[in-house]
């Protein structure tokens, strides 16, 4: 029997019917939130933390050189152990390799990882990261940038994304010539605590409104499942309304009147489909942060998976969105006055200074966004300095 068909009979047996409850969130600021569970890394050292970094393809190796520039500066106790992904490799040992190094350290921020093999049996290299570290919710915190001129203002929209199932599955096969069969998989388990996820990130927010986006008009039961799930978790919050909303006109309201959102609640591809919406919604792709959760690690990445091959080089990449997945990063390793020193510095450059890079209408380079950073945390520290003369 091959390892892959090894895999799939393991992962289809541990899709059992079982009570779960969600991790305890605990809420920051305005923008991000950290979850209780998963625990803080095993992996500290003399008050120092280790942390695996993945920079993944295109410009994800530019964007983390930005993140370990702005560390420096800022004196953030943490190192990094890099380990780099071959989108072309025939063999999945650096990725194991990559799915060590997290299991190890607890924690990780990467970059997109392609999978450029595109033939039977070859599973998404980010699917698989996911899979084989329980990483069952998505999280992006989609909130309008002062600075920051756009159609709509004032969006406030907190996406939950389950991560590991429906169309993403990845269990494919050409029945004859010319008739290929996806599974989409949906199971009580994971719908309830994603769900629950939801509840409960909603619940320490403050948020008033869950909405849970489907397509039950159509796929009856798989869909189906996954909102009669929501429905029966959405009782056990009668202080939360709770609406459901079909994913075509969901993307229409979301175009129209995003304010209307508060927290969505989805499966995995529509939540591909929406967070990419909405990113555009406040700027574009290089703003937002994206966190995968699971129930002992966590994963940050930018909020859209973008390789962006074609500015690699050009020194006009946004980095705007990987350093804020760098401080969601420490918030969540309870590093409160690093990620506030970071935090205050991202707000002065966008919002404040206005140096923005060309996807969002300016014609700062990188490198110039790096510098205004760096620039705005020695003014906080010197701010900071000054309250407690």
């Amino acid at each position: 029997m091959s390892r892959k068909v090894q895999k799939i009979i393991k992962s289809l047996a541990a899709l059992v019917d079982v009570k779960v409850s969600a991790p305890a969130l605990t809420v920051n600021n305005a923008r991000t939130f950290t979850a209780a569970p998963p625990p803080p890394p095993v992996a500290k050292y003399g008050g120092r933390y280790t942390v695996t970094m993945l920079p993944g393809d295109g410009i994800g190796p530019e964007l983390m050189s930005n993140v370990k520039e702005v560390f420096r500066y800022a004196g953030i106790p943490v190192d990094f152990e890099e380990v780099y992904l071959s989108p072309v490799m025939d063999n999945e040992e650096d990725l194991y390799d990559a799915i060590v190094s997290i299991k190890r350290n607890g924690v990780a921020i990467k970059g997109n990882i392609e999978t450029r093999e595109n033939r039977p049996g070859v599973i998404s290299r980010n699917v698989e990261l996911r899979n084989e570290l329980d990483l069952y919710a998505y999280v992006m915190h989609c909130k309008s940038f002062p600075g920051i001129h756009t159609r709509h203002e004032d969006v406030d929209i907190m996406i939950v994304r389950q991560n590991m199932e429906g169309e993403y599955a990845m269990l494919e096969h050409e029945s004859v010539h010319g008739v290929v069969e996806s599974l989409k998989v949906i199971t009580r388990k994971n719908s309830e605590r994603v769900a629950r996820f939801a509840f409960e990130l909603a619940k320490k927010e403050g948020r008033r409104k869950v909405t849970t986006v489907h397509k039950a008009n159509i796929m009856k039961v798989s869909d189906g499942l996954f909102l009669e799930v929501c429905r029966e978790v959405a009782k056990e919050y009668p202080e939360i309304k709770h609406e459901d909303m079909i994913i075509d006109n969901t993307c229409m309201q979301l175009v129209s009147r995003p304010q209307q959102f508060d927290v969505m609640i989805m499966t995995n591809l529509y939540g591909a489909i929406v967070a990419n919406l909405t990113c555009g919604l406040v700027g574009g792709p290089g703003l937002l942060s994206g966190i995968n959760y699971g129930t002992k690690y966590a994963v940050f990445e930018p909020g859209t998976r973008n390789h962006g091959r074609n500015l690699v080089g050009k020194n006009i990449a946004n980095p705007i969105a990987m350093l804020n997945a760098s401080v969601d990063l420490l918030e969540h390793l309870n590093l409160k006055h690093h990620s506030h020193l970071i935090r205050t510095a991202i707000d002065a450059t966008v919002n404040i200074d206005h140096v923005h890079t060309p996807d969002l209408g300016g014609m700062a380079s990188s490198s110039d966004v790096i510098q205004s950073v760096i620039k705005n945390i020695k003014e906080e520290e010197k701010r900071i300095d000054m309250s407690y003369a």
